[in-house]
């Protein structure tokens, strides 16, 4: 297999999307799925739960160091920047906010190219600003696949449109796109 991780950012918008693409992957996905979404910094409960109500994956919250393992969901934890290290963990941060946001998911991104390189699977999806453009440009710089959900078909056009300024996604993709490409590889 090409792929070694995905990584899908989001914010205003993608919940829906995030939820159809979870309850369409197989019990048997093998990668890692790292989940980067804009959420509430006070509200730290019930965000998995609601995800996981509709994946047929175990989806947690990692922890600082946690080891990465294949066929696992991790959300970025409220109010914590995510990255993802070397040698198949995480780190998390409470460094201050980056595009108006913490977790980010510039951050997420650039630590996700560093690690993968050409082995990750990038996208970026419906949001209200451009957190996200310049990561999902690094994972195209490292030789990773990039895809940006169709800003058409985007409830918050923003993100992905800021993505397609910066960079030359692999695709542009409906959501049915994407839970086809996702399925298929």
């Amino acid at each position: 297999m090409k792929y070694k991780a995905v990584i899908i950012g989001g914010s205003a918008g993608s919940f829906q999307v995030v939820t159809k693409i979870l309850s369409s992957l197989p019990k048997n996905f093998d990668l890692p799925l790292f989940l980067c979404l804009h959420r509430l910094k006070h509200i730290r409960s019930g965000f998995v739960e609601a995800l996981a109500l509709k994946s047929n994956l175990q989806i947690i919250e990692p922890y600082d160091k946690d080891i990465i393992k294949k066929g696992m969901v991790y959300l970025a934890p409220a109010n914590y920047h995510m990255y993802i290290e070397y040698g198949q963990k995480f780190s998390l941060s409470t460094e201050p906010v980056v595009n108006h946001s913490r977790p980010s998911i510039d951050l997420s991104f650039y630590s996700a190219a560093t690690s993968y390189r050409d082995k990750v699977i990038g996208i970026i999806l419906s949001g209200a600003n451009k957190d996200g453009a310049k990561g999902i440009k690094r994972i195209k710089d490292y030789g990773g696949k990039v895809i940006v959900q169709d800003p058409n078909e985007a409830q918050i056009k923003t993100m992905p449109s800021s993505a397609i300024d910066i960079t030359t996604p692999d695709e542009v993709l409906t959501t049915q796109g994407i839970i086809n490409f996702l399925n298929n590889i």
